[in-house]
């Protein structure tokens, strides 16, 4: 690290501390040249994971749609907020420990359906009728029927 006052290339570290939840880690470092002491702070950079949807567009992963829509399906269930919110850590933790760092939206909706299913019958429908885009009835009455 390059010092900010002589511009000496080496430097030591004399204390680290992390913040933000571990995301940036903020050192207190000692030039090894002038001995004046500077900080520097490393954030942990994070590609975006792209999701490719029904018609190929490409865009990044958003928590907060996840949520909404799994809100959407639960709403007057008895799931509570906890429940949702690690349904989705559960989630998006799946995305990002997969090796590409892109992912099909009908992926992600396999993997909701999947959770809501153990969860909760009722928002698992109601998900299901919206992910798959049902038609007609039959359609409907078939995804029940699967419950059985």
């Amino acid at each position: 690290m390059r010092c900010p006052i002589c511009g000496y290339i080496q430097s030591k570290v004399v204390d680290s501390r992390t913040k933000s939840d571990g995301k940036i880690i903020r050192r207190r470092r000692e030039c090894l040249s002038c001995k004046k002491r500077f900080t520097t702070k490393e954030y942990i950079e994070e590609t975006p994971v792209l999701v490719i949807k029904a018609d190929l567009r490409r865009e990044a992963f958003n928590r907060k749609k996840l949520r909404q829509g799994i809100i959407r399906a639960c709403a007057k269930r008895p799931v509570s907020i906890n429940q949702v919110d690690d349904l989705v850590e559960q989630i998006e933790n799946k995305i990002k420990d997969k090796s590409s760092d892109e992912i099909f939206s009908k992926d992600i909706g396999l993997m909701v359906m999947k959770k809501l299913k153990e969860l909760d019958h009722i928002a698992y429908v109601r998900f299901a009728s919206v992910y798959r885009n049902f038609q007609d009835k039959d359609e409907f009455l078939a995804e029940l029927q699967d419950l059985n």
